[in-house]
Order: C-alpha cells, then structure tokens, then sequence
C-alpha cells in the first residue's frame, strides 16, 4: 500500500527500443520474451553476449554482460580476489561470477522509477560501459583462469598501458 497515489502507466516497455537499437545497427539479437532480450556484439577479445531485462516490480532496466571465458572450481577462489579488486575500480556496474555455470558477467541496473522512458542514449551508454568495461578486464580474467595467475599479478598485467606501435 503506498501512501501516494501515483500513475504507474508506463510510456513503452524498454526492451521493444532495445530490438529497435539492435535491428539498426545489424547486431544478432533473440527476442525470448516482453521482458527480455539477448544482443551478441563482437569486441576486440570476444563476443559478448549482453541481456537486457526488464523487471517491472522494481522499474528497472537490467544489463548482463557474459563473455567466454568458463570458470573451473579449482580457480573460482582467485577469481573472486580478482573480481573484488576489479569491482573497487568501477563507478558504475559491477563484475559477478555466477556459481552454477561458471561464468563471469558485468551487470547494471538502471532505474526508471515514476514511469520514466529509456532513452536511446540511456541504453546506448549502458552498453557502451559494459562493452568497454569488459573488453578493458577481459584479459585479467583470463590470466586467471588460463594462466593460473594470481588475482594482483593478473590485473596489474592487463592494466599496462602500451605506447607506440610495434
């Protein structure tokens, strides 16, 4: 019961201006519902697979961001280290590993309380920051995984910024 007596028609369903961006642009995207849809993008390390999904209880758009690389029980631990040190360098989203398949993801929310519409630059920024933000980790994640580095060494590795061309 709320106190206030507000109007809760929303304008538009968000994932239908998600289909609309993706279609434009030529992206691979599935339609598994009205509330949800899964866009695979190419980036410089992999595709990323990227699911929108609209949660009408909370009015919030929610972006996850998986990419290929398999977490195997016996490197979860540092991948959690890892994740926790790449998590404190983010202001917005946040990295998860989930559990039951292994697989590290990018998540963010945004919230569009009081009937607000996604704009295409709302949603175009959020992919935006996801793809960035994990074509910048990929790599760490990966010396973690595949080389059996550390959570430190893998993430000052893959921090290092080149200069030049070779």
């Amino acid at each position: 019961m709320t106190l206030i007596d507000i109007s809760t028609e929303r304008p538009a369903n968000p994932v239908d201006n998600i289909e609309l961006i993706a279609a434009h642009n030529d992206w691979t995207f599935e339609r598994s519902g009205e509330e949800e849809i899964t866009v695979s993008v190419t980036g410089h390390w992999c595709d990323y697979h990227v699911s929108f999904t609209w949660m009408e209880e909370l009015e919030s758009l929610h972006l996850a961001c998986a990419f290929d690389i398999k977490v195997l029980e016996a490197r979860r631990t540092e991948v959690v280290r890892l994740l926790s040190l790449v998590n404190e360098q983010l202001w917005i989203g946040h990295f998860d590993l989930w559990q039951d398949e292994g697989v590290v993801m990018y998540r963010h929310g945004l919230l569009l309380a009081g009937c607000l519409e996604a704009t295409d630059e709302q949603i175009g920024r959020m992919l935006e920051t996801a793809l960035e933000t994990c074509e910048r980790f990929y790599q760490a994640f990966q010396f973690v995984v595949w080389a059996g580095k550390t959570a430190r060494e893998s993430l000052d590795m893959a921090m290092i910024e080149t200069v030049g061309e070779a």
